[in-house]
């Protein structure tokens, strides 16, 4: 059987030499002691994969080894990164890790059960030479106080399909803390807003705490906001997190099928009256294109190129230290 670690064919070593260029022209590069660079990316189905360089039609999943030196080359790239959508059989993400190396690990939840849960894990990949783990792991969990709080057609009234998982980092001496989210998706928009509003008002509470483990929070993952505009402004600027002007820019696309979706979300609290800032600058945000680069020796159609990457553009932001 293949292994991660055999050498790869001439073409695919070539392919991803082609990625790692593009990616040092686009993406902010580390700079120790200088800089944090986070991210977040629904990986599609981030599960199983067919121990081949290159799978088929045939072939059951479509993710392959080839997928995995891409998925790995783009990774690498931050300082620590949030993936929705691993799945049961971490199979994928334990050869995604075993290439990034020993200088990095991983935390993550269990599945999370139910059919709107999707059979998913949240997890965490970060360098440890850059990124330490500082304490605080949980999964959020809404009181049943709260739902009285939030409004009557908005509010949450039963637990979050994907619980979101909030885990404290530490890099040189700034402590912050990381929340990431899978919103239900529903057939209609208003089918977001219980969840959308439940985590930004459970954020809201702990970031103004003054017995919080600490307040520098920052929420990312897949909000599943259709479009820009659609609920953000009801939902999470209301309860005054922040969404920096570079993720809204309407070239940072979040879907490799859709330019005008806006899923994929990095936000924080800044300027408001009750809740102290963010203590980390921003320095600038952005996605990455990977169509172009990843696997583009091979001749496949963007919904193969969904299974054995993702549907979701990685979304990052740099901040200084």
């Amino acid at each position: 059987m293949t292994s991660i670690f055999d050498t790869p064919p001439e073409e695919i070593q070539i392919n991803v030499k082609q990625l790692a260029k593009d990616l040092d022209e686009k993406l902010p590069a580390r700079k120790v002691d200088k800089n944090l660079l986070i991210g977040t990316w629904n990986i599609r189905a981030f599960g199983n994969l067919t121990r081949k360089w290159e799978s088929n039609d045939d072939d059951s999943p479509q993710r392959d080894l080839h997928s995995i030196l891409c998925i790995a080359e783009i990774i690498k790239r931050f300082d620590v990164i949030a993936i929705q959508e691993v799945k049961a059989n971490i199979r994928a993400l334990r050869d995604t890790l075993k290439l990034l190396g020993s200088n990095w690990s991983l935390i993550l939840t269990d599945v999370s059960k139910g059919s709107s849960g999707n059979g998913e894990r949240m997890a965490y990949l970060f360098d440890t030479r850059r990124v330490q783990l500082s304490g605080l792991a949980c999964e959020l969990v809404i009181p049943n106080e709260w739902t009285k709080k939030i409004g009557n057609e908005s509010a949450l009234d039963e637990q979050f399909v994907r619980t979101p998982y909030a885990v404290s980092f530490k890099s040189n001496d700034k402590t912050f803390i990381l929340v990431t989210l899978h919103i239900k998706y529903g057939k209609k928009s208003k089918d977001r807003i219980k969840e959308l509003k439940g985590i930004a008002k459970w954020l809201s509470d702990w970031a103004s705490s003054i017995n919080a483990y600490d307040q520098n929070l920052i929420a990312l993952g897949d909000f599943n906001i259709d479009k820009r505009g659609d609920l953000l402004d009801d939902t999470f600027l209301s309860e005054g997190l922040y969404v920096p002007p570079q993720l809204q820019n309407k070239e940072v696309t979040r879907s490799i099928f859709n330019t005008t979706k806006y899923y994929d979300q990095i936000a924080w609290f800044n300027n408001n009256g009750k809740i102290p800032d963010l203590s980390m600058d921003f320095v600038d945000g952005g996605n990455y294109d990977f169509v172009t680069h990843a696997l583009s020796n091979r001749k496949i159609s963007k919904r193969s190129l969904s299974y054995l990457i993702s549907d979701h553009y990685p979304l990052w932001a740099e901040f200084k230290l």
